[in-house]
């Protein structure tokens, strides 16, 4: 979810040929037919679980390949779901009241409140002034901005388009491609070095505990594991790019001077930069040391949003006008909840050892097979831009890695 998908929008009527794209939707439909009626049950599953993977597979190709909006196609496909009988209304929207989902919405308006202040660009603009001489020192300057602010905006999109983004193209246009190459590889770090650089990080918490790995501090535990290789990525990877793709401009001697003069204009923290600052602040502790607290980490975030519409850095309205944060709680929950399911009627586990058997069919060595099902799910990155398919692919990758594990 970004704060940037959340710029206000001028309603205008829907085109006569609105609707749903039929070729997509013929492809997403046709793949669930076949795996409905043409490929046969699994002795080891019943027809509910069979009915509902298929299903659950016309749901993920419909997000891929969008005949409508998703979080159209997920209504759509939880309709048919509840028409068929194959799950019932509760157990089909089970995953409404999943601390994860709402955490990545209660992010989403903290991206608002941090791009709406302008906070954000004076956080950035600051760093660019120290470290903007040559290109190279303004590309890391960039990242160890990121660094700062992904505690508390958990949200890459947010940053990269709400704050990055509109500095870079501010620039020297022959700088522009070096610069966003090493925000783009930085991102990926920045998202993995700390719990909350990332909503979806909590979920991968979640899947751990659902293999009964225990976390006595999240946050701490997350950051020790993740230190030392993300700040190595974060500050090797801009010399790397520099060396094998260099800028067509070394030096940028104005770069300084314009951030000194926007953040001139900006002037000093306004109040509302001060009551952002306050409530960040609440939220990062109780993220730290929540677990002390018995406060969950939706519950620190929450606590947080309301100290930001209490004192009135942003409104109700702001947050509702978050299209993408309203949009994404409906399908990620559909698609999320159709993912317990088939876990709970036992389809994930078969699927685990059907590959598993196969894979030590195959005589490989564990490494073999974890690099083999790594790549598979590195490739379906490219055919799936969408958060949600994505995280319940990690679900089953994860099941078929500790399968094979065992068997290896």
């Amino acid at each position: 979810a970004a704060a940037s998908a959340a710029v206000e929008e001028t309603e205008s009527p829907a085109p006569e040929d609105a609707g749903i794209a039929p070729v997509p939707a013929l492809i997403a439909i046709s793949v669930g037919l076949i795996i409905k009626f043409i490929v046969p049950c699994p002795a080891e599953l019943t027809m509910q679980a069979w009915n509902l993977l298929a299903i659950f597979v016309s749901t993920v190709v419909g997000l891929v390949l969008k005949p409508v909006p998703v979080g159209a196609w997920a209504f759509m496909m939880l309709t048919f779901t509840l028409l068929t009988k194959t799950l019932p209304f509760t157990a089909a929207l089970s995953a409404l009241t999943n601390e994860v989902i709402w955490l990545i919405v209660v992010a989403t308006f903290f991206a608002r409140a941090f791009v709406k202040t302008g906070f954000g660009d004076r956080c950035a603009l600051f760093f660019v002034k120290i470290f903007g001489k040559t290109t190279l020192s303004l590309a890391y300057g960039l990242q160890t901005a990121e660094l700062v602010m992904c505690p508390a905006l958990p949200s890459s999109t947010a940053r990269a388009g709400g704050v990055f983004v509109p500095i870079i193209n501010g620039l020297d246009k022959r700088s522009r491609s070096f610069l966003t190459a090493c925000q783009l590889q930085g991102q990926n770090s920045n998202c993995n070095i700390l719990l909350t650089a990332s909503a979806q990080n909590f979920l991968c918490i979640k899947l751990a505990q659902e293999f009964g790995i225990g976390f006595t501090n999240p946050f701490n535990q997350w950051l020790l594991a993740a230190i030392v290789p993300c700040l190595v990525a974060i500050y090797v990877m801009p010399y790397i790019i520099y060396m094998l793709d260099p800028p067509e401009v070394k030096d940028t001697p104005e770069a300084p001077a314009k951030a000194a003069e926007a953040l001139t204009a900006m002037g000093p923290l306004k109040n509302n930069d001060k009551k952002m600052l306050a409530a960040l602040v609440v939220t990062i502790s109780l993220w730290v040391f929540g677990t002390q607290l018995g406060i969950s980490a939706v519950l620190g975030a929450m606590i947080g949003l309301s100290m930001l519409l209490a004192s009135g850095v942003i409104t109700w309205d702001d947050a509702l006008e978050e299209k993408s944060a309203w949009d994404a709680l409906v399908w990620f929950a559909i698609l999320i909840s159709m993912s317990a399911q088939l876990n709970a009627l036992g389809v994930v586990a078969w699927l685990s050892s059907s590959v598993s058997t196969a894979l030590a069919a195959a005589k490989l060595h564990w490494l073999g097979s974890f690099g083999l099902l790594h790549l598979g799910f590195y490739m379906l990155h490219y055919v799936m831009g969408s958060v949600g398919p994505n995280i319940s692919n990690r679900h089953v990758l994860a099941h078929l890695v500790i399968a094979r594990g065992m068997t290896g």
